[in-house]
């Protein structure tokens, strides 16, 4: 038990040490200037060279590679002589030192995912606190409105195979999967929010939280979650319905479940007490990979409705070259990706004991 937790938090590792590979390098491949975007319209020589070598442009690319894993680190290694040591010295990190030889000190923090190159030194952390909860809010509904309306319709489809039901349904399923979430997203956000606006009341863009307009605060307006909802809900619905179909089908073909027919159980006895339990492994296995992908998926979703999460955070810090923001808000939904998958393997102990599960 306790070396296969060992393991998977092992993985776990190495794929975020192979995500924050992968991004540093490729984000400072890209084309374009970092400190010329910070800079704006005021461009001065000697301004920029001071910005380089704050953010430590002036040093080679892997230099800056193995500083931003030292950053990262929750035990890191810092010189006297080096930049960092004057941040671990201001408490900048909120390190605890553990022990100095020669010049080098040895410290206990936090991850630290650094500044926004764009938003003044704010730490990129804050920025994610302040976008995730809103993220976060919009995967969890969508998820469910796609599994209570996908199992639903499953078990439906299940129950009337080959009808003209389970026909339409497998037909909506496929369109659900084909169409891409930013065009049903502008598509959505016109047809119900501005055709019939007057019918509906919902607004074409909006987050959460709303700004009064005599000035008492922000509020929080639930009407604008319901579109982006639906909307990132469909493409996970359209996979769940076959899903929860075909499983069925295939342990209603048991001969338990015809044992269970012979005794007198009625057919909706059977599905509920035997086959659906059965019948959720590969559901769950989908619904556990479209949640973490929902949090990675959301952002054309949140740029073209206004919802100001991770999502939309990161389109903003594409378009200008906030290198930080991006990688910190990559680790953050690799990181998820990785409890959520620990996570399914304890709900698959739940639905099959015969699973071996940490």
């Amino acid at each position: 038990m306790f070396k296969r937790l060992l393991h998977k938090l092992a993985y776990g590792f190495i794929t975020l040490f192979g995500v924050v590979t992968v991004i540093f390098f490729i984000l400072h491949k890209i084309p374009g200037d970092s400190v010329q975007m910070m800079q704006g319209q005021h461009e001065d020589n000697e301004q920029l060279q001071a910005i380089k070598k704050k953010y430590g442009f002036d040093k080679p690319i892997f230099t800056q590679y193995f500083l931003y894993l030292n950053d990262l680190s929750p035990i890191s290694f810092h010189s006297k002589n080096a930049r960092d040591f004057t941040a671990l010295e201001s408490k900048k990190y909120n390190a605890i030192k553990l022990v100095t030889i020669g010049n080098t000190t040895l410290a206990l923090k936090y991850p630290y995912l650094r500044e926004s190159y764009a938003k003044s030194g704010k730490k990129v952390s804050a920025i994610i606190v302040e976008t995730l909860p809103n993220t976060a809010i919009l995967a969890v509904l969508s998820i469910l409105i796609a599994i209570v309306i996908g199992i639903v319709f499953g078990i439906l489809s299940a129950l009337y195979k080959d009808t003209f039901f389970d026909k339409i349904v497998s037909v909506i399923s496929i369109i659900g999967m084909s169409v891409p979430s930013f065009f049903s997203a502008i598509l959505f956000a016109w047809f119900f929010g501005f055709v019939l606006h007057k019918y509906t009341h919902l607004n074409m863009t909006g987050s959460l939280y709303a700004i009064d307009d005599f000035g008492s605060g922000q509020f929080i307006q639930l009407k604008n979650l319901i579109l982006p909802a639906i909307v990132l809900g469909i493409r996970p619905l359209a996979v769940i319905i076959p899903l929860t179909k075909n499983s069925l089908l295939e342990v209603l073909g048991q001969d338990y479940i015809r044992t269970a027919k012979a005794k007198g159980l009625s057919q909706f006895q059977i599905i509920k007490k035997h086959a659906l339990k059965n019948a959720l492994n590969p559901v769950v296995t989908a619904i556990s990979g479209w949640f973490a992908s929902l949090l990675a998926g959301a952002v054309f979703v949140e740029y073209i409705f206004g919802w100001n999460g991770l999502g939309k955070e990161i389109i903003n810090a594409l378009n200008q070259k906030d290198y930080p923001v991006i990688i910190g808000s990559s680790i953050i939904i690799a990181s998820m990706f990785i409890i959520i998958n620990i996570f399914v393997d304890v709900i698959y102990g739940w639905l099959d004991p015969r699973i071996k599960t940490i």
